[in-house]
């Protein structure tokens, strides 16, 4: 397990909206994914990993905004939301590997991921597939003054879930917000190919309240969710949001990126959520750059203990056999 306190005080931090504790959780996440790569080329994680290098601040940026009440659906991408939202990265490094420590068991692997306790409805493969979830969830909250929350790719935004949802929502003023993670590609394909026209206008067309936020800054979209979060509370409806990011990786394992323009990828490292938020706090919180690496170097040494700590966890002991098993 991580060091005792290390959680619950950074998870505070966040809630506050202490950029120190913003900034640790980014970098949880970042580590905690190239770990994972890692794993996953040793052979030890099974099936396929769809990481979140570079998008951090979404999910760090939003997960500050939320209340205990509130839930979240996000897409097979999902350890940073997992590990944004409050879980257990040795729980969560366990499940990767399939072992019985596992947030669900060592059952559900790298894209199915569910953490009630932490407000995580769950982890879907099916493009789409959150949208329909936190819209189920913001008709159970409606009117308990909680809200739901889902996070979604831009491809997602030519998916059936996407308009037959919204619409229910707005229709219904249901307690959501929509938030889609732009990446600027669908798996391999560029936005503008498959997309026409601005995602946000799609939203707008239907009454609901819509903005695009800089998604590679984890202050900034802090600042959005709150103002978002705090009209959806106070009985606007749904909300949508747009959040314009990069993903620093393929689409999966097996994706190089090849398709990407000569030089974008290393354009949008300069604008990393991690530089970024490390700036800011040269600039406004005051800290050194020996400061800054004692907060990296307390975010390995967690690291260090959970891969230890996972891969020295056991296998479940085998389910019972279907009764419709030949």
């Amino acid at each position: 397990m991580a060091a005792p306190g290390t959680q619950s005080e950074v998870r505070a931090g966040a809630e506050s909206g202490s950029l120190t504790a913003m900034y640790r959780r980014m970098l949880l996440i970042r580590g905690f994914e190239d770990l994972v790569q890692t794993l996953f080329l040793r052979g030890e994680v099974y099936g396929t990993t769809h990481l979140y290098s570079g998008q951090e601040a979404v999910a760090v940026g939003f997960a500050s905004a939320l209340h205990d009440g509130d839930r979240a659906a996000c897409t097979y991408r999902g350890h940073g939301h997992a590990l944004a939202m409050g879980a257990d990265p040795e729980g969560l490094l366990a499940e990767m590997l399939g072992r019985a420590t596992g947030i669900n068991g060592g059952r559900a692997g790298s894209m199915n991921v569910v953490d009630p306790d932490h407000g995580l409805v769950g982890c879907y493969g099916i493009v789409g597939g959150s949208i329909a979830a936190a819209t189920g969830v913001a008709l159970a909250l409606k009117d308990s003054g909680s809200l739901a929350v889902a996070y979604f790719g831009d491809g997602a935004t030519n998916q059936a879930y996407f308009f037959e949802c919204l619409n229910f929502a707005k229709v219904l003023q249901l307690p959501a917000v929509f938030v889609c993670e732009n990446n600027g590609y669908g798996e391999y394909t560029p936005m503008e190919a498959v997309t026409a026209g601005p995602i946000v206008a799609r939203a707008e067309a239907m009454g609901i309240p819509a903005r695009q936020i800089d998604g590679m800054d984890v202050a900034a979209v802090r600042e959005a969710a709150l103002e978002v979060t705090e009209g959806v509370r106070g009985g606007d409806g749904p909300w949508f949001v747009e959040a314009r990011t990069y993903r620093f990786v393929g689409h999966s394992r097996s994706d190089p990126g090849a398709y990407r323009p000569e030089g974008e990828l290393e354009r949008w490292k300069e604008r990393d959520p991690l530089l970024v938020a490390r700036r800011r706090l040269h600039a406004e919180g005051g800290l050194t750059d020996a400061e800054l690496e004692d907060v990296a170097a307390g975010v390995e040494r967690e690291l260090a203990e959970v891969e230890q700590a996972a891969l020295a966890a056991p296998f479940p002991e085998p389910g019972p056999v279907s009764e419709f098993k030949d």
